[in-house]
């Protein structure tokens, strides 16, 4: 492996035989779709990520590592992503 500026490794795209890159893909395609099926049925994830990505924009936070980390922690946050599931249900 080539060692660039810095120290950090570079890419040896000898490293790894046809068979190997091939194997590489299929993981991770099928990595890929094993997520995609993941996240399909669990909403919740959906409702977590887009309503912290909807307040973050909302207040725009200096810090975002504390923003992230109050309102990952706040513990009315289950009930409201539960009223989130059951309001979308009624509306289906």
């Amino acid at each position: 492996m080539a060692t660039l500026e810095g120290g950090l490794l570079g890419s040896d795209p000898g490293a790894l035989s046809r068979e190997q890159l091939e194997q590489l893909r299929n993981f991770k395609i099928q990595t890929r779709i094993a997520n995609e099926k993941y996240l399909r049925t669990h909403k919740e994830v959906d409702l977590l990520i887009s309503g912290f990505f909807r307040e973050m924009f909302l207040k725009r936070p200096d810090n975002i590592r504390e923003f992230a980390a109050d309102y990952f922690t706040d513990p009315r946050l289950p009930n409201k992503i539960h009223r989130q599931l059951i309001k979308e249900k009624k509306e289906a």
